[in-house]
């Protein structure tokens, strides 16, 4: 029997920077990241989106794409600005960000993380990369370490749509 692997090729995702300052180089890196998000999932149903193919049952495409919103949310609008945090999880339901509730879909977490991913932007634009916040009591926290901590959790939670992808229905590539 032969397996035919199909590949994703990126679209719309926006190529890589190779030259620029810190800030484009850096924020290059963090779109394409998120572009890379989003070309994982596309073309899922809503039903293979939600299926949980690893151990954990959390660790499915749309909860990966949910929880990325929510991180969005969390550093560049609650830790950056010190909005409220509006996330749905809490420290009883401390996983809330990666279960796909009743009537989520695929599409529409993707259009929540890229609009998330939006107002990251904007928000990052009007700060400087030294601009410091005071974090969790007596430390401080730069928009550097947000960027760089975005670019980080992204690449790995674009690593694990990589494995889930492939195992809900054989589709690998960038």
């Amino acid at each position: 029997m032969t397996v035919t692997k199909i590949v994703i090729e990126p679209a719309d995702r926006v190529d890589l920077p190779f030259t620029g300052d810190e800030r484009a180089l850096l924020g290059g890196f963090l779109d394409y990241l998120r572009g890379t998000v989003e070309l994982k999932v596309a073309g899922l149903s809503d039903e293979d989106a939600a299926r949980a193919v690893l151990p954990s049952a959390l660790t499915t495409a749309a909860g990966v794409v949910k929880h990325l919103r929510w991180v969005e949310n969390h550093w560049f609008r609650v830790a950056l600005l010190g909005e409220p945090d509006e996330a749905p999880y809490s420290r009883e339901d401390p996983d809330a960000d990666w279960r796909v509730e009743p009537g989520e879909t695929i599409a529409g977490l993707v259009g929540d993380y890229a609009a998330q991913c939006a107002v990251s932007r904007e928000v990052l634009a009007g700060l400087d990369l030294d601009h410091e916040v005071a974090f969790r009591g007596d430390k401080r926290l730069s928009a550097r370490w947000v960027l760089i901590h975005l670019i980080e959790e992204t690449g790995r939670h674009a690593g694990h749509l990589d494995v889930v992808r492939e195992l809900l229905d054989g589709v690998t590539g960038e």
